[in-house]
C-alpha cells in the first residue's frame, strides 16, 4: 500500500470499488436522533489524499471545542447523503454534487442519543475551504497516512463499560469515538479493503451526554 496515497483517478476508483463491495450494517436507531457525518476525501495541498477534520466552535451548545467530522442532524425527509452534502456546504463552504458520494459506512449509535451514518465523499484536488464561524473554529486536512501510524488506533479499558474505548492520536491530541470510530472504519474499509466493524467500540465518559 502506498503510504502517500496520491490523490488521483486510481485512488477514487479504488475507494469507490471498496465502498461498493462493503456490506454495511444499518441500525434502526429506535429512540435515537438520526445524523450524518462525512469522511470527505481531499488534497492535502501537496497531492496526497487527506480528509477534512474540524474543531467545533467554542460557542456551540454541545461538544464545544471538540474535534469533529463535518456533519449534523438530518432534516425531515433528508437522506444521510443529502444531509452530509448540506452540512459540508454549511460548515466549510464546500458544495459538491450528489455523484461525489462514494458510499456509507456502518451506522454508529452514540451515548448522547444519536444514530450516526458516516458518508464517504470525494472532493478531490484544489478545493478551497472556508469555516463557518458559528460552527467551526478551524479546518484541518489530515493525510490518510496519519491513520496508519504505528500504535493507532489505541484501545483503552474503562471501569464504566466492558467495551473498549477507541481513540486515534493525531494533531497533538487524542481523538475519541464517535469520530475516532468513523475514521478507523474509513481506514479499514475505504483504504485497506477490510470489513472491520466499529459499532461496539466505546466512547469516553465525557461524551455520554
Amino acid at each position: 500500500m502506498n503510504d502517500d496515497f496520491p490523490i488521483d483517478d486510481a485512488l477514487r476508483s479504488g475507494m469507490a470499488e471498496r465502498m461498493n463491495t462493503f456490506e454495511r450494517l444499518a441500525q434502526e436507531g429506535d429512540g435515537l436522533k438520526h445524523a450524518a457525518v462525512t469522511m470527505t476525501v481531499i488534497d492535502d495541498g501537496k497531492g496526497h489524499g487527506a480528509f477534512i477534520l474540524t474543531k467545533r466552535a467554542p460557542r456551540m451548545n454541545k461538544h464545544a471545542g471538540q474535534w469533529a467530522l463535518p456533519g449534523g442532524r438530518l432534516d425531515p425527509g433528508e437522506t444521510p447523503e443529502e444531509a452530509a452534502l448540506r452540512e459540508l456546504e454549511e460548515e466549510v463552504n464546500l458544495k459538491l454534487p450528489a455523484d461525489a458520494v462514494l458510499g456509507r459506512l456502518d451506522d454508529y449509535p452514540t451515548r448522547s442519543g444519536y444514530l450516526i451514518t458516516p458518508v464517504v465523499i470525494w472532493a478531490g484536488e484544489k478545493v478551497d475551504l472556508v469555516a463557518n464561524p458559528d460552527e467551526v473554529a478551524s479546518i484541518h486536512r489530515v493525510r490518510f497516512s496519519t491513520l496508519f501510524k504505528p500504535g493507532s488506533p489505541e484501545f483503552v479499558e474503562i471501569p464504566e463499560s466492558d467495551r473498549p474505548v477507541i481513540r486515534m492520536p493525531m494533531l497533538g491530541s487524542k481523538i475519541h469515538a464517535p469520530t475516532a470510530a468513523v475514521m478507523y472504519q474509513f481506514r479499514e474499509v475505504a483504504l485497506a479493503g477490510r470489513g472491520t466493524r466499529v459499532a461496539h467500540l466505546e466512547q469516553p465518559v465525557f461524551a455520554w451526554k
